[in-house]
């Protein structure tokens, strides 16, 4: 498909990037929507308009504690965390201390703290997002033609639920409901692990799809 032939010709425009490096952004506040991806980015590039422009940009969702009514509730380890080639510090740090809204919800955005990426053999993503492929067994398959194209040997598999079925997420962005999946990715060489860090899979990387932690996290 188009999409996968696009996504091929980028990672291999980028296979020899300097190193990534990941600002853990301590924030304030009370609570944000469960789904706040897309708000996120919007409020962060609302401050800073270059994010917009930033390809390699990844910029995870913020932890907290769910509360079963479509929000969650921040806590003392909320943490904003954004992945940036190293050269690309200064851009991304130019928003500490800054204040931001998500939706009607407020948060202030601390000083970070900087770390290099570390490799670890299994790594998940909370969904990945691959248009035009929204059932799981051409997930998978597709999920496998991207690692390919990035030179990654792993076994790549969709979690299983409490009630046995596939991990499902959406994401929505603005009126519009986006389907991904739960991916952990195992067996990875400590090369291929950083490489699947700095790229991840699929699009929507600055909205919190397609960025792979540790498995254990």
């Amino acid at each position: 498909m188009a999409f996968f032939s696009k996504n091929t010709m980028f990672y291999s425009a980028i296979c020899e990037i300097e190193p990534f490096v990941e600002l853990s952004f301590p924030v304030r506040g009370r609570s944000l929507p469960a789904d706040h991806g897309y708000g996120l980015y919007a409020a962060l590039v609302h401050q800073c308009g270059a994010f917009h422009e930033q390809e390699q940009l990844q910029i995870l969702t913020i932890p907290g504690i769910p509360d079963r009514a479509g929000k969650i509730l921040l806590t003392q380890q909320s943490h904003l965390r954004i992945r940036v080639p190293l050269s690309q510090i200064p851009l991304v740090y130019a928003i500490a201390g800054k204040k931001i809204r998500i939706g009607i919800h407020p948060v202030d955005i601390g000083i970070p703290a900087v770390s290099l990426l570390r490799p670890v053999s299994t790594l998940k993503a909370r969904i990945v997002v691959l248009k035009g492929y929204s059932e799981p067994d051409v997930f998978l398959a597709a999920a496998q033609r991207q690692l390919d194209a990035l030179e990654i040997s792993g076994q790549v598999s969709i979690p299983l639920q409490r009630d046995g079925k596939f991990s499902r997420k959406t994401i929505k962005i603005k009126r519009h409901q986006i389907v991904g999946f739960t991916t952990k990715i195992s067996n990875l060489s400590n090369e291929d692990s950083l490489k699947l860090q700095q790229f991840g899979l699929g699009g929507r990387r600055k909205m919190g799809a397609g960025i792979f932690v540790s498995s254990d996290m």
